[in-house]
């Protein structure tokens, strides 16, 4: 991608935002794991349990299209393996990342019973830290963190260990099984974001986690401010009291009638929010007028649109992002499609490049 002489790094755009400056041009962050194997011809399941190549693909695609490099492992069906579950790993064309084949709490006695895991030792927990011990010791110019400590959040990774069906129900018919996960989720959380600060303290670091079993497809607001508020709550105040800073937040699908319990929720000095396209991003901002809004390009239309089509969203967005008063960074709305045409994702890149610029 053709830069401008004398231009900032995508480390000293991100850094600029956070102490609230305005970088010379708006930052390209795609969450892209899926795509990031199938452009290096990674098998997708590598990019969640071989922590070297998923580091290896995740480097390679930022650097060439140009785009901000935070390496993570993550997948949204969390919760399931780590409370004693088992997982299923990503395969066939159609996979696009791990699910849960056996979940750990089948009836509400069962959730009454469970208990506490070892987090060190939990699902995805020791692959994601021998990933970000080979992060950690790498410093690159697109590169603004080192480690992205995986911490989730309470409703949904709750929901994960039961499964989202029988949970949703439970809220209603058995609201002391879903009470109970919903404290073990808290707990475990907390007890993730402290190992990791033992580990690698909170320089270079930032805890993030998405959000999407609570949306409006799936519960109603009353439900999201009775048994979701309360504990992101709860779970983003201890985080934050252990020194972090700034945590990344996907607000993931349809929470446009839960966004005024979202404002209550803290997200560091600033935080980073990522939107779905479900939410127009100058409503995100009035929600949270101190923290960067990241989002929200369909990810549909990188699938399915031709390359003119996701050139022109892709510009709607910048430019409507680009008036945002606290800063923003460019991304699609959720996970970029594995399969996306290169077209498209090329001329995604060139729109920020285009129409990026602040003067």
């Amino acid at each position: 991608m053709a830069k401008r002489a004398g231009a900032m790094t995508d480390k000293q755009r991100v850094e600029a935002l956070l102490k609230r400056e305005k970088p010379d041009r708006v930052p390209i962050w795609p969450f892209a794991l899926g795509f990031a194997a199938v452009y290096t011809r990674t098998s997708i399941a590598d990019v969640y349990n071989n922590p070297k190549a998923a580091l290896d693909a995740q480097r390679k695609t930022c650097q060439d299209f140009g785009w901000v490099f935070m390496p993570m492992i993550a997948y949204a069906a969390r919760g399931g393996w780590e409370f004693g579950g088992d997982i299923k790993w990503p395969n066939g064309e159609f996979a696009q990342a791990p699910t849960v084949a056996r979940y750990p709490v089948e009836t509400p006695e069962d959730a009454m019973n469970l208990r506490m895991p070892d987090v060190k030792n939990s699902g995805i927990i020791p692959l994601t830290m021998e990933f970000y011990k080979l992060s950690s010791q790498e410093s690159l110019d697109n590169k603004p963190f080192n480690v992205m400590c995986p911490m989730g959040a309470p409703f949904s990774l709750a929901s994960n260990i039961s499964g989202s069906d029988k949970f949703v129900k439970w809220l209603l018919k058995k609201p002391e099984a879903s009470q109970r996960l919903l404290r073990l989720a808290s707990d475990y959380i907390i007890e993730v974001a402290q190992y990791y600060k033992d580990t690698y303290g909170t320089d270079g670091v930032v805890p993030w986690g998405a959000e999407p079993i609570s949306s409006n497809y799936m519960i109603a607001p009353k439900q999201f401010e009775q048994f979701v508020l309360p504990y992101l709550k709860e779970v983003h105040e201890k985080v934050l009291a252990m020194g972090y800073k700034t945590i990344l937040f996907h607000i993931c699908g349809e929470h446009n009638r839960n966004l005024p319990y979202w404002a209550k929720v803290p997200m560091g000095n600033p935080g980073l929010i990522s939107f779905g396209h479900e939410i127009d991003l100058e409503t995100a901002a009035s929600y949270f007028p101190n923290d960067i809004i990241v989002g929200n390009l369909r990810p549909v239309i990188m699938q399915a649109g031709t390359a003119e089509e996701v050139y022109e969203a892709s510009r709607k967005v910048i430019e409507k992002g680009k008036k945002l008063p606290c800063g923003f960074i460019f991304a699609p709305g959720c996970e970029m499609p594995p399969n996306a045409p290169l077209e498209n994702v090329r001329m995604m890149t060139k729109a920020a490049n285009d129409f990026g610029w602040y003067d």
